[in-house]
């Protein structure tokens, strides 16, 4: 937590693996050739010290990886506006890793993940999708070298 310029909402690792694990979604960040970033949100699922996700074959956000394989990811917990006071109540996390591509059983793995938590009452749909749609699907894991949360309650 050494990098918050507010350390009284700083929350510990085990509440910032939490937040990451029930946040809807989650804005990657990567950057292109130039050094200029780029930012998406996405889908996906924690799994133990690692986040997945799946996307389209092709795309800039798999260019931005080939050239640089360090990312950022932000994800934002509960939240809500206190108009009277001025303020937010929020939970966020700030996850620093790298990023590779994952293939065979760690790549079924990761989109059983993700369909258990988009999806929990369709496993037997998604697991079919699963089976049609996997060859026009990539998955990557980011490996949290870093996280930091905070919060305000």
């Amino acid at each position: 937590m050494s990098d918050l310029r507010r350390k009284d909402r700083g929350i510990s690792e085990i509440e910032a693996m939490a937040v990451l694990n029930a946040a809807e979604y989650g804005v990657l960040c990567t950057v292109d050739e130039s050094g200029y970033p780029y930012a998406v949100p996405l889908n996906y699922c924690l799994i133990d010290r690692s986040i997945y996700f799946h996307c389209a074959v092709e795309g800039k956000k798999i260019e931005n990886i080939q050239c640089s394989n360090v990312v950022s990811f932000c994800a934002v917990g509960n939240t809500r506006i206190i108009p009277d006071k001025l303020s937010t109540i929020y939970e966020s996390v700030i996850v620093s890793g790298k990023i590779n591509e994952v293939f065979d059983s760690e790549k079924q793995i990761a989109l059983e993940g993700i369909l258990r938590k988009y999806s929990p009452a369709f496993i037997g749909k998604g697991i079919e999708y699963i089976k049609e749609h996997k060859k026009q699907t990539r998955v990557f894991r980011i490996h949290i070298n870093q996280i930091t949360g905070k919060a305000r309650r």
